[in-house]
């Protein structure tokens, strides 16, 4: 990259996942509307015709004049011509099909376990990372030999093993993930704040000071507040109030997909029982939290006002996105050039030097992060980005009622982890019967013959290792 009039133009960028239909329009619509970086984007994915797909969408947009931000799409096929000289690595992958996804969210339901989303905790989220961590291991190897000071972006699921595994394989990685689930929670305070009359515009997210602190998905606030208003008192008075209703969707922020919209009832109960602000999707929260809570049935997750996503509506909305994409590479439709609420553009600049940012991030904890977490568990705390350096916030000890609802996932972290490369199903059981969305509430045979079907389902995305 060089540096010229506060810009950096000639950034090269190797995107993983390059043929993706969400992450990479987001990730276009962003660099089109930032002005101090250009450079060459380098898309890389399995899917080479989704891959070339990206590549018209990307320099067509580019060509706009409403780009500000130009850059150069071109589409590698293989790691080593992506990775090769590149200074920033993104990746974005989806691990298997939705077919696979399938399994791993409803085959769990004939045992009465229900998932809201299936992609981070519980059984879905653990055979999901079956299949991703090999993968990991790969592009951390590929990164190791071919661009080892790159900073490496992971946007995939689960989030938290993800980033460990990159470290597993390559300990001087620079590498983090991000995650939006705080910014909602954030625009969340500040709409509460417009609402109650504290201001009369909703204040912009990023004035809402908060410190975080937990793994991903599984976040927390203990302290939030804006212009000197602690928002505590403020969130506490809102819940009184309105804890049977909720929040009301409608009057949410826009750049949330709107299917995934709840009315924040988990989050507003796990207050009253623990007095920190839980910071993600009530989607998300629920899969950490004991079964029988708010993942009891259907009926329950209704009445706490989120919704069971089925992967059938994850197939329709994928056809809906490669419709829209045959759209957007004849011409027929253009991406909508407007900030997308991704901190990802933000972050690179930060890290080229041109300002200085503070925001959540997944890396592994050194002990000062949050210190009564093991020492390399991936937690999610607010960091300082400048110039080449990430910088971690020490966010402090997590209260002993939260630590306990948080230590069964990051040991089932280390499970997993190690089950993905030594091929031991006990491992995958044993974390299946300590996971609280199951715990005391199937039987160890019924779990034994859950993990068999779930990893019969998957296995054509699984190493030999577990045919054997």
């Amino acid at each position: 990259m060089r540096y010229t009039n506060e810009k950096v133009e000639d950034l090269s960028i190797a995107y993983i996942g390059g043929g993706s239909r969400g992450w990479a329009w987001t990730f276009m619509t962003d660099l089109a509307l930032e002005p101090q970086l250009s450079g060459t984007i380098r898309l890389y994915d399995i899917d080479s015709a989704a891959a070339e797909n990206n590549a018209v969408i990307g320099n067509r947009v580019s060509e706009r004049p409403d780009a500000v931000g130009k850059w150069n799409y071109t589409v590698c096929e293989t790691l080593k011509e992506a990775l090769t000289g590149a200074d920033f690595v993104i990746i974005s992958i989806l691990p298997g099909t939705f077919d696979e996804m399938e399994s791993d969210v409803h085959t769990p339901e004939r045992l009465g376990i229900y998932q809201s989303v299936g992609d981070t905790a519980g059984p879905g989220g653990m055979i999901r990372a079956l299949r991703t961590l090999p993968m990991f291991a790969e592009i951390a190897e590929a990164i190791k030999e071919y661009s080892p000071d790159a900073w490496v972006i992971n946007y995939t699921n689960p989030m938290s093993l993800c980033v460990k595994t990159l470290y597993h394989f390559f300990p001087q990685i620079k590498a983090f993930g991000c995650c939006h689930e705080v910014f909602g929670t954030q625009e969340l305070l500040a709409g509460i704040l417009q609402k109650e009359g504290y201001v009369k515009e909703r204040p912009d997210r990023h004035d809402i000071c908060v410190n975080v602190l937990g793994i991903n998905h599984f976040t927390w606030f203990d302290r939030a507040s804006y212009k000197g208003i602690d928002l505590f008192p403020v969130y506490r008075a809102y819940i009184e109030k309105n804890f049977e209703f909720g929040w009301e969707p409608d009057e949410t922020v826009n750049w949330l997909n709107r299917h995934f919209i709840c009315r924040h009832r988990v989050k507003f109960d796990l207050f009253n029982r623990y007095g920190l602000i839980a910071a993600a999707g009530d989607r998300h929260l629920a899969e950490f939290m004991p079964g029988d809570i708010y993942l009891k049935d259907p009926d329950t997750v209704e009445g706490w006002g989120f919704d069971l996503t089925p992967v059938s509506w994850r197939k329709e909305d994928l056809k809906d996105r490669l419709a829209k994409s045959a759209r957007l590479v004849s011409g027929e439709e253009e991406l909508e050039l407007k900030p997308t609420g991704e901190e990802g553009i933000l972050l690179i600049k930060a890290l080229c030097g041109l300002t200085r940012v503070i925001s959540n991030v997944n890396i592994p904890n050194n002990a000062m992060q949050i210190p009564n977490l093991p020492s390399g568990a991936v937690v999610e705390t607010n960091a300082v980005f400048d110039r080449d350096s990430i910088r971690p916030v020490a966010a402090g000890k997590l209260p002993e009622q939260i630590y306990a609802l948080v230590i069964p996932h990051v040991r089932n972290h280390e499970r997993i982890l190690r089950a993905a490369f030594s091929h031991d199903r006990s491992l995958v059981k044993e974390a299946f019967m300590t996971d609280p969305q199951i715990s005391g509430r199937v039987s160890e045979e019924e779990v034994s013959k859950l993990v068999d079907d779930m990893l019969g389902a998957t296995m054509k995305y699984l190493p030999e290792g577990w045919k054997r």
